[in-house]
């Protein structure tokens, strides 16, 4: 499926003084995510969601199997939304010490790796936590939206290794991985708009489906521009940092909708 748009990854050199701007860059995400990761640790309820099970048991009154649900266990809501924006922060923070060299490496080649594998952690905890609160417990369900979104997330890994090695973009993995991400929204959308329910979800539970979901496809908008070099997106460190704001925005707005919503001490 290749077009005849130029492969994103034929990169300028990158000068030292932006390095030294984009590590600073990564520092003051990291402080900023794990500054909200703890405040959700502190200032939280211990508001909590089931995991459950389905299962089949004989019924010998009837001799039927008939379908069964049991708990596994809960999950505390203040301790995952943390979990997510510690990823990020751990993340950030790797990227501007430990891993910089490998990091500025892969940008030089239009690529960021270290990205692709944080966000296939971090926002499958986001997507699990907004599936949990449209009524999404059980566990096999969970399981299979997390398989879902981080296939989606490594597809974009796939989208800038692929391309490092073609001389015109090739769209294959973009559109797969929109494919793959596409399967969680509409789980999630069929139990906030189930035929027959009566009530629903709270208002907060829609505006956090609305509002996530139009983030999710601004990053993949943000990839779009990066291979059709758009304007400033000719430049990959722009669509970089675009991708580093977008990630910070979209996991403070899901963490503090969540937070007025189900977190707040009563």
């Amino acid at each position: 499926m290749a077009t005849a748009t130029t492969s994103a990854s034929a990169q300028a050199p990158i000068s030292p003084n932006r390095l030294a701007a984009l590590r600073r860059f990564n520092l003051a995400m990291a402080a900023l995510h794990a500054v909200q990761g703890a405040l959700m640790l502190a200032i939280s309820s211990d508001f909590a969601l089931p995991v459950t099970h389905a299962f089949l048991e004989f019924d010998e009154a009837t001799g039927r199997l008939l379908p069964g649900r049991g708990e596994l266990f809960t999950l505390r809501i203040g301790p995952l939304v943390a979990g997510f924006l510690f990823l990020s922060a751990v993340a950030h923070l790797a990227v501007a010490t430990v891993g910089f060299r490998r990091y500025a490496l892969d940008l030089a080649d239009g690529a960021n790796y270290a990205r692709w594998l944080e966000y296939a952690f971090s926002s499958s905890l986001m997507i699990v936590m907004i599936a949990m609160l449209t009524g999404i417990y059980d566990a096999a369900s969970l399981v299979l939206i997390v398989a879902a979104n981080a296939s989606m997330i490594l597809f974009g890994w796939m989208m800038e290794r692929h391309n490092r090695l073609t001389e015109r973009t090739d769209w294959t993995a973009f559109v797969f991985g929109c494919i793959a991400g596409a399967a969680p929204w509409l789980a999630i959308a069929l139990y906030l708009w189930s035929p027959g329910q009566e009530g629903g979800p709270p208002g907060f539970v829609y505006g956090i489906f609305f509002s996530i979901f139009v983030f999710f496809n601004v990053f993949a908008l943000n990839m779009v521009l990066q291979y059709r070099r758009v304007g400033p997106w000719r430049d990959y460190l722009y669509g970089e940092r675009a991708y580093v704001v977008l990630s910070l925005v979209a996991k403070s707005a899901l963490a503090w909708q969540v937070f007025a919503g189900t977190l707040r001490p009563s």
